[in-house]
């Protein structure tokens, strides 16, 4: 079984997979293309990452690749608890610069689809968070890009947390979307 929830911007998607538990734990089918592709989403994923975080606040993001070398991701998160964002970044989308956010935690046991066209970034709400999620193609320097996190024009609602954010130099120096090169 799988529940799809649309998030509001088109082609954002929440997939929550059925866990079967018992008193030993529980077990949980997190991919299978075939349901998947009955659920309408037919994705060939290529490479599999696994981020940790050893404090709340650690945000990374807003990354994409430019086509060719555009990347779906599939996330979820197998320890801890984050706030996802997937902002809209193709030219021309009525939802251009908008964005969308979801909590992805372990304990809710659900995960989140950004398509390709979208920037993607999380923040970890709690210490000691694990992220795993797949992706349509596989990294590329030279088509990687990234997005401001606080840009004003997109206004993105990051939670307040003690101690602030804790980002890359990568992340601290990203463009604004304006300067941005997105998708056509």
């Amino acid at each position: 079984m799988l529940e799809v929830r649309p998030l509001g911007i088109d082609g954002v998607l929440e997939i929550v997979p059925k866990r079967h538990g018992d008193a030993r734990g529980f077990f949980v089918e997190t991919y299978n293309a075939e349901r998947f592709s009955q659920a309408g989403i037919d994705l060939a994923f290529v490479q599999d990452n696994h981020s940790y975080s050893a404090a709340a606040g650690v945000l990374r993001g807003l990354h994409y690749q430019l086509a060719p070398r555009a990347q779906d991701k599939l996330l979820r998160v197998i320890r801890g608890s984050i706030l996802d964002v997937a902002v809209d970044i193709r030219r021309g989308s009525k939802t251009f610069g908008k964005w969308v956010a979801l909590e992805v935690s372990a304990e809710k046991g659900n995960q989140i689809l950004v398509p390709k066209g979208f920037a993607h970034g999380f923040v970890t709400l709690v210490p000691d968070t694990e992220v795993l999620y797949k992706v349509t193609d596989t990294y590329s320097q030279a088509h990687d890009r990234s997005i401001r996190f606080d840009d004003p024009a997109i206004g993105i609602e990051w939670p307040s947390l003690t101690g602030g954010f804790q980002l890359s130099d990568k992340d601290l120096k990203a463009p604004l979307l304006a300067a941005a090169e997105v998708f056509a």
